[in-house]
């Protein structure tokens, strides 16, 4: 009964400081993004447009947050903790090392399957909206503009499009066909899309053709385009590898290879998400074993200094190994596995010398 007191009185110590972090963490991120897209802001993209992709955005700020959020959290917990004497009076009364580090990974269990949940129905749903909202806010006279969307290649089209609403639609869709010479033969710009059975109407359709020494311009109402690309295909590519779906990146990755393109992005991306939640348990353990060995009696802004320190590297060598798997041709799996296996390793080591 005493056991399951002192569970619960770490466990409620070590979420609630968590939440603070990710609180704060995630509240500074969305003022600074905030600050960013002011300079956006028109008679068509209205601060009230702003604050909507905001709170769109808010799931994916989580995510990401999180890992950093559990090592700070757990070192300001844990360590307040120690701070106060209760660590040692736990021990002196028979609750062993291991004993607290399960208390504290109980609640930390909780947060990896609201990592994985995020990462896989909920980051990616809203980011997509929140991507689509904003393009189609930013429109001109219904021109979107070009920094916006995504470009793709499929088979000899090179395309570009600018919004992706859920429903289907799409906004701004600039193909560039491309002959077996390589030659440009047909550039066109559709202010807007719909979803068939067999592809895509588009509609207002601008084209160039180029024939021999000429060009020939003109105008349709409606074009029909037979693609591959399905509407869940669009919604992957409109956004960024790291805030997709972890099927969702399987799904496109797949796509790549078949279609020829090299696919190591999305695999790479697909690993660090499906694998997030072991960063996230890697990093509290480390957090952990320095309560217990290096950290044990300094001062909570050290440990605040200690876990943002960590966190950054910890995060800073995954983005190193990514790219280097691709330069280097190890496999991405492994680019993002080893920063964790090397916390696992540290962390356990660490508890051993301090008993």
């Amino acid at each position: 009964m005493i056991a399951n007191r002192l569970d619960r009185y770490i466990g409620r110590q070590v979420l609630s400081a968590i939440a603070v972090v990710l609180l704060i963490v995630v509240g500074l991120d969305l003022l600074s993004a905030l600050i960013d897209e002011l300079d956006r802001l028109s008679e068509r993209y209205r601060f009230s447009d702003l604050l909507y992709y905001l709170s769109l955005t808010a799931p994916r700020r989580i995510y990401e947050m999180l890992p950093l959020s559990a090592l700070v959290g757990c070192l300001i917990g844990l360590g307040s903790l120690a701070s106060q004497s209760e660590l040692t009076v736990m021990r002196a009364a028979g609750f062993s090392t291991a004993r607290i580090v399960l208390a504290v990974f109980k609640p930390v269990l909780l947060l990896m399957l609201l990592e994985l949940a995020l990462g896989q129905y909920i980051a990616p749903v809203t980011e997509r909206m929140a991507v689509s909202s904003r393009a189609v806010a930013l429109a001109s006279d219904g021109v979107l503009r070009a920094d916006e969307g995504a470009w793709h290649r499929d088979g000899n089209e090179f395309i570009h499009i600018a919004a992706v609403e859920p429903n289907g639609v799409i906004h701004g869709v600039t193909r560039y066909e491309f002959g077996e010479d390589r030659a440009l033969i047909r550039a066109s710009y559709a202010r807007r899309g719909e979803a068939m059975d067999d592809g895509w109407r588009l509609e207002s359709v601008r084209e160039t053709r180029f024939v021999g020494e000429r060009t020939e311009a003109g105008r349709v109402k409606t074009e029909h385009w037979q693609t591959g690309l399905t509407p869940e295909l669009l919604s992957v590519i409109i956004v960024d590898p790291t805030d997709l779906s972890i099927t969702g990146l399987a799904r496109y990755a797949s796509y790549l290879e078949h279609q020829g393109v090299n696919s190591d992005t999305y695999r790479l991306a697909f690993w660090s998400k499906l694998l997030q939640p072991l960063s996230l348990a890697a990093l509290v353990l480390i957090g952990v074993s320095f309560i217990f060995g290096p950290l044990r009696n300094v001062t909570a802004g050290q440990r605040v200094i200690a876990g943002v320190i960590g966190g950054v590297g910890f995060k800073f060598v995954q983005d190193i190994l990514g790219p280097a798997s691709s330069v280097f041709g190890f496999a991405p799996l492994l680019a993002v596995l080893l920063p964790i296996l090397i916390c696992f390793v540290a962390g356990v080591w660490l508890l051993r010398r301090a008993g």
